[in-house]
């Protein structure tokens, strides 16, 4: 056997103990040297393997030598663990903007982390958990072109897009490209965002990234906006901005009875102040986007919950209601 072999012989060694062992299944020498011949044609003896299996294990593999009516061997740990392993396929599985293939594609990915046994219980997961994938692949490639640019300190050009009552995907501004400076992707309300700087309004603004086609980074253009985003939080942005829908910057307070605390916090951080006003109630100054959405998020949450400041947003809630309900009233 050729010194090149010998250096393959023990990879293979590797992967068969990485597919198909665990904390729970061991392999006889004598079955690894079977699966030797038999995938890759490799020969080898019981004494090759296990000298092969003593270098794994001095190079850090954590594998265990067991004895007893079993005899054999067992990759015990690994980079992630199976509930690691899992948290990551449900992770894969509840993100709608990854398609179904692409889903299957990460989790057979995903699956090569473990053993075989193991993996078994994850493809199962692909099969229990059935939610709406987006179609549209082309997202990865946006976030890949988006983080490029931030890394290079480049403007990007891309065409942008809305949903038509027909539920085709139709070009905003008549197919006339918008040119922004990224500054950060965000996850929110199921969907990734661009957090970007437009010079022509001299905004920060927001968009969805499968919403986005034809991104281009712009070799010649550097960013703008540098000092708008010096000091940019964007996690207050994410608190205060219902449904990534924009709108005036406000501090609102609401009152809200006692039960609604857990609500109130995973809204808005667990360092809001939350002020108690009697034995039942608390008031809450919070950053909110003023907007349909923020009203929309008020209203589902029903009379335990009001908006007591500032007067003049209590009536633009007021009037949102009101027109709600006419359209209601047109209706008899």
């Amino acid at each position: 056997m050729s010194g090149y072999e010998k250096k393959l012989r023990i990879l293979y060694v590797l992967r068969i103990l990485l597919a198909e062992t665990d904390e729970n299944h061991v392999l006889s020498v004598v079955s690894i040297v079977e699966m030797l011949e038999r995938q890759y044609g490799i020969i080898a003896d019981r004494k090759t393997v296990y000298g092969d299996i003593e270098a794994l294990s001095e190079a850090g593999y954590d594998i265990v030598k067991q004895r007893g009516s079993s005899p054999g061997c067992k990759l015990v740990s690994r980079d992630f663990e199976v509930p690691e392993l899992k948290l990551l396929v449900d992770a894969v599985q509840a993100s709608r903007f990854i398609t179904e293939r692409k889903s299957r594609e990460l989790i057979a990915k995903l699956e090569k982390l473990c053993s075989r046994y193991a993996g078994q219980g994850l493809q199962r997961q692909v099969f229990i958990v059935n939610r709406a994938k987006a179609e549209n692949e082309k997202i990865f490639y946006n976030v890949d072109s988006i983080h490029d640019a931030i890394h290079r300190n480049r403007d990007i050009r891309f065409l942008y897009s809305e949903w038509t009552v027909r539920g085709e995907l139709r070009l905003k501004r008549d197919g006339r490209p918008y040119v922004v400076s990224p500054w950060a992707v965000t996850w929110a309300e199921e969907n990734y965002y661009l957090i970007a700087y437009e010079e022509a309004s001299g905004k920060i603004k927001h968009y969805r990234v499968d919403k986005m086609q034809d991104v281009q980074i712009l070799a010649k253009q550097a960013r703008k906006g540098e000092e708008q985003f010096r000091d940019f939080d964007l996690a207050a942005f994410s608190k205060k901005t219902f449904g990534m829908f924009g709108g005036p910057d406000a501090v609102v307070q609401l009152r809200a009875e006692n039960s609604l605390a857990g609500v109130i916090i995973d809204r808005f951080g667990d360092d809001v102040m939350l002020i108690p006003e009697d034995d039942a109630h608390f008031h809450v100054n919070v950053p909110v986007a003023v907007s349909p959405p923020f009203f929309g998020w008020v209203t589902g949450i029903g009379t335990a919950l009001r908006i007591t400041g500032p007067e003049e947003i209590r009536k633009q809630y007021q009037e949102y209601l009101a027109e709600i309900a006419a359209g209601y009233e047109e209706m008899k």
